[in-house]
């Protein structure tokens, strides 16, 4: 009875251990997708300051998640994104602050995983060096920007996000020939399934940047 009751202990033990850390991993992943979804319906359905508003909100939501798994980078490039995405629509000297938070939470995500979330830690960051100003007001460097930008590329060399933000970058540096094979491997990019609004919204802008490429190309041409 004895023998019988230690090897049922035995196999429920690990049972229960599964599920405990399937139902963490499962809260996990259902928080990453909340707040990947939160974010796509507040910068492209939202505007002015209703935007500035549910991104207030949901980086109460993404500082939340960081403190919760303090040890993912996931959480951290999330909330980085989200500041940064903030900054965007407050514009101004003031968004400067969120700018520098966004790059700390990165550059820790970084510290953590390197090739989280296929490289969207670089992609990011490379963004907010080519967007902030230079110094002495800020910390933007383009030369830093293009070495994120190729890092995030050599992660995810098909990905929409890393192709279509290297591929503006180029198109502000007037490397155009070059901007049009990034820009063309962003539309191309495999669809995201849960990620719909998302990848949608950023073909749209895709194809807004794709007519002012073609433009500059049909000028240089004549």
């Amino acid at each position: 009875m004895k023998l019988y009751s230690l090897i049922n202990t035995l196999l429920i033990v690990p049972l229960m251990t599964f599920s405990v850390f399937a139902g963490a991993q499962s809260h996990f992943d259902t928080s990453l997708l909340e707040i990947q979804h939160d974010w796509a319906k507040v910068n492209y359905t939202l505007n002015d300051s209703d935007q500035i508003k549910g991104f207030e909100n949901l980086l109460k939501n993404a500082k939340a998640f960081v403190e919760d798994y303090p040890d993912r980078a996931e959480p951290l490039v999330w909330y980085g994104i989200i500041e940064s995405s903030y900054a965007g629509a407050k514009g101004g000297i003031g968004a400067l602050s969120n700018a520098k938070e966004a790059k700390k939470a990165l550059e820790k995500a970084l510290k953590i995983d390197e090739l989280v979330l296929e490289g969207s830690a670089y992609t990011s960051l490379g963004i907010l060096y080519h967007k902030v100003p230079g110094w002495p007001i800020s910390f933007g460097d383009d030369d830093d920007a293009r070495l994120l930008l190729e890092k995030a590329i050599s992660v995810n060399p098909t990905g929409i996000d890393s192709n279509y933000f290297y591929g503006e970058f180029l198109f502000d540096e007037r490397e155009y020939d070059k901007a049009k094979v990034h820009l063309t491997r962003a539309l191309n990019a495999p669809p995201r399934p849960t990620r719909k609004l998302a990848d949608e919204s950023r073909r749209a802008e895709i194809n807004a940047l794709m007519l002012k490429l073609d433009e500059k190309l049909s000028k240089k041409k004549t």
